[in-house]
């Protein structure tokens, strides 16, 4: 007999399902125009409501309202809804004017692959992100006169919608449920049932008033409960496809069910879920440390830009680094694993609000009883003398807290480079991002097998000299695991998402940055304007400018350009 608890779960989830099957009706017979009026609006109502998302946010993770770590909520949510929303918009007024999103792309080639220039995109993207740049990989055989064809997805056909789509939404950073929900309705023609994750449930007022043109067609509803109510949700027969945000294990608990019959079932390749799934996954993420002759600035500043990628939101990112691969014979390892340690442990403090947090500390600690304890509290940890030849927990296990290893290898140049790409994509488990930091005269002398080097690093984001979290904002980029993966072998995911221009068969995401900041980019003739990255955890100025960046992306007017440059450069 079912509780009363679980029947009014069934009655919220069935009205929901119900409204949604109306709003189907509703969004099939909504012209291209009308959709895009209704994300402007929404881009609008982003900008109305970034405060209070920002508040709830803070709320969340117990930051303190002060702290220049507010920018992260700043950045990763209210910035980077509305800048996806803006570059979504335009890409269905070119679909509303009969001419490819990628009409004025520019085309390039990666071996025997078609790329597309994703950022900059125009003089905003050049000011802003001055040095910065991103590519998408096609899949091979796929032509430019092909992807401007196919660039458009369920668009192309609006009138012909596909069910509804359930949506479970990560409880790290705060825009990958709305991004997620907005992809699946305009990519996929899916109207979407929400489940937020509880640790963001403060967040459902927010949302509901941002998502309020949506929701009131009746094409978004949002729900907020346990695992009890996402598992009614996914398995509902009226529910055509699902999509997560989270980790293998939670993929496969939906996927193959718990126990002994989870088991049986993978083996018998007989999954309990009924319909397609597509999902954003996370995994052990890398950092290849390219030797070469660095200097003091150098060291320091990629060291922070190391403790940021492991450290940004606590550590809890999908894309987090979590293994640091450096050459055993590089003359400068010392110095900057010296700094790569001062830099993780004087970030600022923050709590661990991630649930299971604490406990994956200490299990990783357990395993690893020698590592160096960090931070103010030794809530940090820096793993250092592993195997790269044995089984390492450390490899195979996504901690999703403050733990970072380090990997040493032997060799130095070509050799190395080659060694560490193997490393990361044989022992290193997921295919979300890879990063690699190299001194620009490394990267000249390594020639084109530096892009041999690239082609060959099996990972959907792959950022050089910067974080593949760049990616993640960058909205007409994709997001989402090196493609082939299957249910039984999970990994990072299947699918893409983000993808504002709606580009298909896309295989990765490669962004570069500059190798130094502002002033010293220039005066080393990498003609990069950008000082110390917003969102680095080091960065002072980083809430008042994650704060003017999300007004820029809610309304972009050359007005606010002079003080978001003017907090940047105070960094």
């Amino acid at each position: 007999m079912q509780t009363e608890q679980a029947i009014a779960a069934d009655t919220v989830i069935d009205a929901a399902i119900s409204d949604l099957a109306e709003g189907e009706k509703k969004w099939s017979r909504l012209p291209i125009p009308g959709r895009r009026a209704l994300l402007d609006r929404m881009r609008a109502l982003t900008g109305q409501y970034a405060q209070d998302w920002v508040d709830a946010a803070v709320q969340i993770k117990g930051l303190d309202a002060s702290s220049p770590l507010v920018g992260e909520e700043w950045m990763s949510g209210p910035y980077a809804f509305a800048t996806s929303l803006a570059a979504v918009s335009r890409t269905l007024e070119s679909l509303e004017r009969g001419v490819s999103p990628l009409a004025k792309a520019k085309f390039g080639a990666a071996g025997d692959r078609v790329t597309v220039r994703a950022l900059p995109t125009g003089l905003y993207d050049e000011l802003l992100l001055s040095g910065f740049s991103a590519e998408v990989w096609l899949q091979r055989g796929v032509s430019s006169a092909a992807a401007k064809a196919n660039a458009g997805l369920a668009q192309l056909d609006p009138a012909r919608t596909h069910g509804i789509g359930a949506v479970l939404g990560a409880g790290n950073i705060t825009s990958i449920a709305p991004l997620d929900t907005t992809y699946e309705l305009i990519a996929h023609n899916r109207v979407v049932a929400l489940k937020l994750n509880p640790v963001t449930d403060p967040l459902r007022p927010v949302f509901e008033k941002i998502f309020a043109p949506l929701i009131e067609l009746g094409v978004v509803r949002v729900l907020t409960g346990g695992a009890d109510i996402g598992g009614k949700l996914v398995r509902h027969e009226r529910v055509a496809h699902v999509h997560m945000t989270g980790s293998a294990a939670t993929h496969d608990a939906i996927v193959w069910g718990t126990g002994p019959d989870a088991a049986a079932r993978k083996d018998a390749g007989t999954p309990l879920l009924d319909k397609p799934i597509s999902s954003e996954l996370g995994g052990v993420s890398p950092t290849i440390v390219l030797p070469g002759r660095w200097s003091t600035a150098d060291l320091e500043f990629q060291a922070e830009h190391l403790a940021t990628q492991r450290l940004h939101n606590g550590g809890y990112n999908c894309v987090a680094a979590q293994a640091v691969i450096i050459s055993a014979d590089w003359p400068q390892k010392a110095q900057f694993l010296a700094a790569l340690a001062a830099a993780i442990d004087r970030t600022p403090g923050r709590r661990a609000y991630y649930p299971g947090s604490d406990d994956r500390v200490a299990a990783a600690h357990t395993s690893y009883p020698d590592a160096r304890r960090l931070g103010a509290h030794g809530e940090r940890l820096l793993v250092t003398g592993l195997d790269p030849a044995a089984a390492e927990t450390l490899y195979s296990t996504e901690y999703f807290a403050p733990v970072l290893g380090v990997v040493e290898l032997p060799g130095t140049g070509a050799a190395f480079a080659r060694a560490a790409v193997d490393t990361a994509n044989e022992r290193l488990t997921g295919t979300l991002g890879a990063n690699i930091v190299a001194h620009p005269d490394t990267i000249g002398a390594l020639g084109a097998e530096f892009d041999a080097l690239i082609e060959r690093l099996h990972y959907g984001t792959i950022a050089i000299n910067a974080w593949t979290a760049v990616g993640y904002l960058t909205p007409t980029a994709s997001w989402g695991a090196y493609p082939g993966h299957t249910l039984d072998d999970v990994q990072s995911g299947i699918g893409v998402v983000h993808n504002a221009w709606l580009i298909d068969r896309i295989e990765r995401t490669v962004v570069r940055g500059p190798f130094r900041p502002a002033p010293r980019s220039v005066l080393h003739r990498e003609w990069a304007l950008s000082p110390k990255p917003p969102w680095f955890v080091t960065n002072r100025t980083a809430a008042e400018t994650g704060r003017r960046l999300a007004g820029f992306g809610a309304d972009p007017r050359w007005s606010r350009l002079p003080a978001i440059f003017a907090s940047a450069l105070r960094g």
